[in-house]
C-alpha cells in the first residue's frame, strides 16, 4: 500500500527535517525503514484537520487509512519494514528503548516547547517562522492567542509554572544527567538505533535549530550529548525516496 506523511512544511534545515520533532520522528523511521514516501505538507496542522481527530500532525496514510500519534505510526512502520529497528534488540532493550521514547514525547518535549513559545528571547523567531502564511493584519491576534494557548498548557504541565528561571535550571540539571548517559559510541540502548533515538534525537535536534540559539549553545556545551547527536543524525539520512506532493488545502 502506498505511503503518505501528511506533515507541516519544509524548514531548509540541516539538522532536522522538520520544526516539528513528532514529524521528524516519522521522517526518521520512514528513511531508516527504507519505506518510500510521498510528503504532503501543510503551512499548519489544521490543513491535515479532517484526517486527525486532533487536528495534529504527522498523519501517516496507508493506503487510504490515516494513522496518528507519531509512536503509533512508529510502531505501523515497524509493522510494514521488513528491516525493523527492534529485530537487532533484545526483549530487554526493546522494553528500555520504548520508555526513552515516551519518556522524550512526555518530557523533553516540554522543554522544546517553552524554548520556542514562552521564552521572550526566542518568540520572535518562532512567530516569523510560524505565522509567515497568515495575513499581515491578522499574524499578531493570531500569534498572539496561540501563544496564550500553548503557554497556558505548559503552565498546566508543570514546565512553566515556576517561570522561566526554574524551567531552564531544570533543563541544565536534565542536560547534565542526558550528557552523562549518553553512549561515547554506537546509540542509546544498543549498538544499532532504535525508537530510543528517534524519540530522544528528534527533541534534542529541534533545540539545534535557529528558533532558539540560547539552548541550542547549551546543549554543545555537552560535548558527548552533542556527539551522540550527530550519530544520529547520521543514521537517520536518507535511505528513501520521499515524493513530494501537492501541499495541503
Amino acid at each position: 500500500q502506498p505511503l503518505t506523511l501528511c506533515e507541516l512544511a519544509d524548514p531548509g534545515l540541516d539538522t532536522v527535517p522538520s520544526y516539528s520533532p513528532f514529524c521528524t520522528k516519522v521522517i526518521w523511521a520512514l528513511r531508516r525503514a527504507g519505506l518510500p514516501y510521498t510528503s504532503r505538507r501543510g503551512a499548519h496542522p489544521g490543513v491535515f484537520k479532517g484526517l486527525s481527530p486532533t487536528g495534529q500532525v504527522p498523519v501517516l496514510l496507508v493506503g487510504d487509512t490515516p494513522v496518528v500519534d507519531s509512536t503509533a505510526i512508529l510502531g505501523r512502520i515497524e509493522a510494514l519494514s521488513d528491516r525493523p529497528m527492534s529485530a537487532a534488540l533484545s526483549r530487554a532493550e526493546q522494553a528500555e528503548a520504548r520508555l526513552w521514547e515516551d519518556y522524550a514525547d512526555s518530557g523533553l518535549s516540554g522543554f522544546l516547547v517553552a524554548a520556542r513559545w514562552a521564552d521572550e528571547r526566542n518568540w520572535p523567531r518562532t512567530k516569523a517562522a510560524y505565522f509567515a502564511e497568515v495575513p499581515r493584519l491578522l499574524a499578531g491576534v493570531v500569534a498572539r492567542k496561540a501563544r496564550e494557548g500553548v503557554v497556558a498548557a505548559l503552565v498546566a504541565r508543570d514546565v512553566w509554572r515556576a517561570g522561566p528561571e526554574a524551567c531552564w535550571s531544570r533543563l541544565e540539571q536534565v542536560l547534565d544527567d542526558l550528557d552523562a548517559r549518553a553512549p561515547t559510541e554506537g546509540f542509546w540502548v544498543a549498538r544499532t538505533p532504535s525508537v530510543a533515538d528517534i524519540g530522544i534525537g528528534a527533541m534534542l535536534c529541534g533545540l539545534q535549530t535557529p528558533l532558539t540559539p540560547a539552548q541550542a549553545e547549551r546543549l554543545g556545551r555537552r560535548e558527548r550529548l552533542a556527539a551522540y547527536l550527530d550519530r544520529v543524525r547520521a543514521a537517520m539520512a536518507s535511505r528513501a525516496e520521499a515524493t513530494v506532493d501537492a501541499p495541503g488545502q
